[in-house]
């Protein structure tokens, strides 16, 4: 029940009520201060019929009562923002937002199934998300929260829902990335994350691109005497046409530079191979030729002109097979060494590195690695694109999106999560130099 000092405040503000019923306007009719309640109880009446379509107004935006006229309930979708979400009713029932921007660069409190169905489609660049990992861990005990069912099959099902809607606010040009954590049963693995991609593949319209897999490099420690801990996780690359985005040279390329940059101040470049030539069974002529050319390879890393190289010296080292025949083999059998020049960077694996997080002050059980993220958004987006976690937990998706300067959308059911998320951002510094961060 609001006081009439609540209503005064409304009437003052020329508001409508999110929450109002005509007994609550009969019990403020007496409050001296409240002059113009007639009047405004009125125009209530008469615009009635307009508001039941569950749209209304508040600070001058419209929004839905679900996400913020249920505070008195203790609803779990509930706004964390100042300024509510416009939305706009569809042919379908659905209620989306006019338009994306509203949406953009704000963490959202409430149910990640729900809050999606109001983004518009064709609308996002890249979903990256973590999910709840089944019956792993508490992460606030929400009823509607996914990864507290009874069942593996109940759980993979209301992940294909939201995947869903995933397919549906991705561009064309998008992707999807999904890190799913498994589970055991009765000592054996339930192999979650791949029964989940199995069923995404069968009932949605996406290519599966990559697995990623994450290799922890501090895994939690445990004392079991008959499995080996786990310490990997896949992260799920989906796309939902051939056309999807995808920056293959700034993928990892920090690693590279330090690479290069490493290469081009080291004075060791190539010494094991003066000592195989030396040792070798090859001509003064031939060793001659052979540490020449090492000496020109050289220069040419330092340079930056080649990334590495590799040598093959007969007699020491065994002569290439397969479709690495041809000119090299002749070269070693006639000069004696081969020299293998690799140009541009190192090769892009499909897997990443990287310790498990912790965070100081942030609650959240399971946090991924902020420099996985990065990596990964550097992969599959541009500047400002952008960018959804249905998951957003601790924040870190939004996080690495702002010291990179893509826009994000957060979502999460826990309200204490989405706090210390928006805490995390507030406390961002962006070197408008370095972009980059690296654990």
């Amino acid at each position: 029940m609001y006081s009439t000092c609540t209503l005064h405040s409304l009437l003052i503000k020329e508001h409508l009520p999110l929450i109002v019923d005509e007994k609550m306007i009969e019990d403020s009719r007496n409050a001296t201060h409240v002059t113009k309640i007639e009047d405004w109880m009125g125009k209530w009446k008469d615009e009635k019929e307009i508001r039941t379509n569950k749209i209304k107004k508040f600070n001058g935006t419209e929004v839905d009562k679900e996400i913020v006229g249920k505070e008195q309930e203790n609803s779990a979708i509930k706004q964390t923002q100042p300024e509510p979400i416009e939305l706009v009713e569809v042919k379908e029932g659905r209620k989306m937002t006019k338009q994306i921007h509203e949406l953009v660069n704000r963490i959202i409190c409430g149910d990640s199934l729900e809050l999606i169905k109001k983004i518009p489609d064709n609308s996002i660049n890249l979903i990256i998300t973590s999910p709840p990992y089944f019956k792993q861990r508490d992460y606030g005990g929400f009823d509607k929260e996914i990864g507290n069912e009874k069942k593996v099959e109940e759980y993979i099902d209301n992940l294909l829902k939201l995947f869903h809607e995933c397919v549906r606010v991705i561009k064309n040009d998008g992707n999807i990335v999904f890190n799913i954590g498994d589970k055991y049963e009765e000592s054996s693995l339930l192999l979650v994350p791949y029964r989940f991609a199995i069923e995404v593949l069968k009932k949605e319209p996406v290519k599966l691109v990559n697995n990623i897999t994450w290799v922890k490099l501090n895994p939690t420690p445990r004392q079991f005497r008959k499995r080996l801990v786990s310490s990997t996780e896949p992260f799920f690359h989906f796309v939902k046409s051939d056309d999807y985005y995808y920056n293959f040279d700034n993928f990892m390329n920090l690693l590279d530079s330090i690479k290069n940059k490493r290469n081009g101040n080291g004075n060791n470049i190539g010494k094991k191979y003066f000592e195989l030539i030396e040792k070798s069974d090859l001509s003064e002529e031939q060793k001659k030729k052979a540490v020449k050319e090492l000496d020109e390879t050289i220069e040419e890393v330092k340079n930056g002109k080649l990334y590495s190289f590799r040598m093959k010296i007969k007699g020491i080292h065994s002569l290439p097979f397969g479709g690495q025949q041809g000119g090299r083999k002749t070269q070693i059998l006639t000069k004696g060494f081969t020299i293998i020049k690799m140009h541009g960077n190192s090769i892009k694996r499909d897997v990443i590195e990287s310790a498990v997080e912790t965070i100081k002050g942030v609650k959240h059980p399971a946090i991924y690695p902020e420099n996985i993220i990065q990596e990964l958004l550097k992969l599959l987006t541009r500047r400002d694109d952008t960018v959804l976690d249905p998951f957003i937990g601790s924040g870190t998706t939004a996080v690495a999106c702002k010291k990179l300067g893509r826009k994000y959308i957060g979502f999460d059911i826990n309200p204490d999560y989405c706090k210390s998320a928006e805490k995390r951002l507030k406390e961002v510094q962006i070197d408008k130099t370095i972009m980059e961060w690296i654990i």
